[in-house]
């Protein structure tokens, strides 16, 4: 098996692996996968190195913030593909739903006091950094965190980047060696190691998630007021919708990408944001339709296409998929404390926006009004029901989304919290570094100040309905998600 790259591999704590350990243990929380996860190739090599087996440990708190119906189900569909894959290996597999606030207090600690060592996911925002980082100062044995959050490592590059053009000028630079240490698709194939046993008195207190019983959410202290989603979590549910996008939509991404009508957009961000499906992943599928390997990067570009050595179609979606999506990873990843800030705006946007901070506006709306698609403004308000209903936005529409927040609102301040309110509430794929630095961009971050200075927007890039309507194809959008629909 291919060695783990020692760039994705951080020790959190200084304690030993325990050589009396009955198994090496998996904390899978953010690579929630089975395939192409340097997580759970790390676990397995250290499982090796002990001659234990590996035990896979997914849980699933209900005290997180914005935890609701639609978050839940799609966790747990993925859960359910996840139980099956490991029931044909020889991993032991245990995932626990938290049935109220604080029931799982003490079960990481218990299955680490007979592991040799602990391995879980690397994620740079949300809450799951300082749960591991409390995580690291209790356990008695190693923790390690493994990055398998991009095509590029967090800790590849030395310092942020402020804007796009200049990450995918390092990135033309540095990343052709890391394509040639991809994780293995299939890491359970052919996999001989002995069979992890759960401890008996842990299962006894908290017992293993019953997927039958949790067809019903409605006993879990969740926010039900936010209605599940029609798209299915998991990784086979992820697998063939991507295989199925490539093979009938792709060829048409850079030509129609921007037009709601007729949506070719990949919509994969919630199945990426739960790591359901992994960019490397992304890359093989796109790789085989183009007939594609690392060997046809050209070195050559034009400033966004032409480095990957692809069609018009390849170029855009990678441009997408590696440079701007990676590019708030890596935010994230250097800016732990503050990538939600206001305050870490850059100077341009902070001193423009406060300039027209006390600017009229030409309507005020509510959370609340916003939050029920209650605005005068059909093409925001279709958007705002498309995120109700299907907990996504058309990818052109949630830049017009945000920027009309930043326009309707009392402050670019309050603006911000509205955005990742509603973008995490109800959003597949909020509470993931790209929606933060998605909706950090509607304030002008990765941007440049732009022109001429306009009421409340500043020197902010400006964006409206009517131009939305000009430059897209939208009549349909609107009889889907608009009007009185």
């Amino acid at each position: 098996m291919n060695k783990v790259p020692v760039i994705r591999v951080k020790a959190c704590n200084d304690a030993p692996p325990s050589p009396g350990g009955q198994y090496v243990l998996y904390w899978l929380i953010a690579a929630r996968r089975p395939r192409y996860n340097f997580g759970l190739q790390r676990a397995i090599e250290l499982a090796r190195e002990h001659g234990v087996g590996v035990l896979v440990f997914e849980p699933l708190r209900c005290d997180y913030r914005w935890a609701n119906d639609r978050i839940h189900q799609f966790v747990i569909e993925g859960m359910r593909e996840n139980a099956r894959a490991f029931l044909e290996s020889p991993l032991a597999y245990y995932p626990y739903v938290e049935p109220t606030p604080g029931a799982g207090k003490g079960l990481l600690t218990a299955l680490a006091e007979s592991a040799v060592a602990v391995v879980t996911d690397e994620y740079p925002c949300f809450f799951l950094p300082r749960m591991v980082e409390a995580a690291a100062d209790s356990l008695p044995v190693r923790l390690e965190q493994v990055d398998s959050n991009g095509l590029l490592p967090l800790r590849a590059a030395e310092r942020a980047f402020t804007v796009a053009h200049s990450f995918r000028r390092f990135l033309q630079k540095e990343l052709r060696p890391y394509l040639d240490a991809l994780p293995l698709e299939q890491p359970l194939g052919g996999l001989e190691l002995p069979k992890a046993q759960i401890p008996a008195g842990v299962v006894k207190r908290w017992p293993a998630a019953d997927f039958e019983a949790l067809a019903d959410l409605s006993a879990l202290p969740i926010d039900h007021g936010v209605p599940t989603a029609q798209q299915k979590g998991g990784w086979e549910s992820a697998q063939v919708h991507l295989d199925a996008w490539v093979d009938r939509q792709f060829g048409a991404y850079e030509e129609d990408r921007n037009h709601p009508d007729h949506d070719v957009t990949s919509s994969i961000s919630a199945w990426l944001h739960f790591g359901h499906l992994s960019s490397f992943e992304v890359l093989q599928a796109v790789a085989w339709r183009e007939g594609w390997e690392p060997g046809r990067l050209t070195g050559k570009t034009d400033g966004r296409r032409g480095w990957w050595g692809m069609s018009d179609c390849g170029e855009a979606f990678m441009d997408q998929v590696v440079t701007w999506r990676e590019l708030g990873f890596q935010w994230c990843h250097k800016h732990p404390e503050d990538y939600d800030r206001f305050d870490n705006l850059p100077e341009f946007a902070r001193i423009t926006l406060n300039r027209h901070a006390h600017d009229r506006r030409p309507y005020v709306y509510t959370l609340e009004q916003f939050e029920t698609a209650q605005t005068h403004d059909e093409v925001w308000n279709a958007a705002q029901r498309q995120l109700l209903v299907e907990g996504r936005i058309h990818n052109y529409l949630r830049m017009l989304w945000g920027k009309k927040i930043l326009h309707w609102t009392e402050s670019p301040q309050q603006a911000l919290e509205f955005m990742i309110h509603l973008n995490n509430k109800y959003a597949l794929d909020g509470r993931d570094p790209n929606s933060y630095s998605g909706i950090m961009w509607c304030l002008g971050q990765f941007d440049r100040a732009w022109g001429p200075e306009r009421p409340v927007f500043g020197k902010i890039r400006y964006m409206t309905s009517d131009s939305t309507r000009r430059k897209c194809r939208i009549e349909e959008y609107l009889l889907r998600y608009g009007r009185d629909a």
